[in-house]
């Protein structure tokens, strides 16, 4: 048995990490401050002695007693809402939270893991996106925030190894989903299921041609402790390849929910890339990782969740609103 700290242990991605963790024998230590984390997404956890969440702003602390084996940092706010209504906070927990968590995994001799992001590859010229792409990211844009946070973070984890040799694994992650994702909260997925299931029109900023690639949250954990698990330091992508036009998920959507939602366009927000898909080759020949969930089956797993949300399904409450990019 492992004793692992997850930083945003109480997020949608972070959540699930812990349960598998939990579930194969480790205790699990989760840090969260819940600004957007839920404690709902844990609670199924509370009654397992081999789990702790402590609410805390990994930024500030890390109250963490005792040695610990592995750190996973998935501390941040993760959606385009998120992270451009707190900006500030982003930035620092990319920084000053990185350094924290770092020093911890220093301190205790425990393998460090980087939940980093496709983002830092900004609007890329280079497709399908490779590790050894740098990047064509606007430093000072609205969504800089984040991206640039993510790439620091990055920088300061490989400082630290080369530095000060510390056990480090950084991972690209491309758009994940499934149950867990907050209703409304500016994602892909969880923008038209929502509004699928409210019978309200479905979003699309632009003309629907950018790109995503979705991968099913199971895929992306298992991803995930794969990587954890082994002496790879990275960075390695971790995503579907399964690139789909934002128009062909609305209506893909619409298929599985059974919705007659219309389909309704808007201008499309600041810097939103226009493609987005991993080269897995990385992960395929150092893992033997890939995803194995179909889009359809993810989808319909992910549906059932909002709806059991929505007491009124199908074409039940109205959705909550508020701003939201295809991300």
């Amino acid at each position: 048995m492992s004793r692992v700290v997850v930083a945003g242990g109480a997020g949608f991605l972070g959540s699930h990490l812990c349960d598998r963790l939990v579930a194969r024998g480790d205790e699990v230590v989760c840090i969260d401050d819940l600004s957007t984390g839920r404690a709902d997404n844990v609670r199924q956890l509370d009654a397992h002695a081999a789990f702790t969440l402590v609410v805390a702003d990994v930024s500030a602390e890390v109250p963490v007693d005792g040695g610990v084996d592995a750190v996973c940092h998935l501390a941040s706010p993760a959606s385009p809402p998120a992270y451009l209504e707190r900006p500030l906070e982003t930035l620092a927990v990319g920084s000053e939270g990185t350094r924290r968590l770092l020093e911890l995994a220093e301190r205790c001799g425990a393998r460090f893991l980087l939940a980093s992001t496709s983002e830092v590859y900004g609007d890329p010229t280079v497709h399908p996106q490779v590790e050894t792409y740098r990047g064509n990211v606007d430093p000072v844009g609205p969504r800089s925030v984040y991206d640039e946070a993510k790439r620091f973070a990055e920088a300061l984890t490989m400082a630290h190894h080369r530095v000060r040799d510390v056990d480090v694994a950084i991972v690209r992650i491309f758009n994940t989903y499934g149950p867990r994702l907050t209703p409304g909260d500016g994602r892909v997925v969880s923008n038209f299921v929502v509004q699928a299931l409210a019978g309200e029109p479905i979003t699309v900023y632009g003309d629907g041609s950018q790109t995503r690639s979705l991968c099913y949250v199971d895929d992306e954990v298992r991803g995930l402790l794969s990587i954890l698990d082994s002496s790879l330091t990275g960075p390695v992508n971790l995503g579907n390849p399964d690139e789909r036009t934002v128009l062909e998920l609305a209506q893909l959507v619409l298929e599985v929910t059974g919705s007659t939602s219309e389909i309704a366009f808007a201008a499309l927000p600041t810097d939103d890339p226009t493609r987005r898909c991993p080269d897995i080759t990385l992960a395929r020949r150092e893992l033997g990782w890939e995803p194995s969930v179909p889009i359809a089956e993810g989808l319909s797993r992910t549906t059932d969740y909002f709806a059991a949300l929505m007491p009124s399904h199908p074409l039940g409450r109205p959705s909550t609103g508020g701003r939201h990019t295809n991300g």
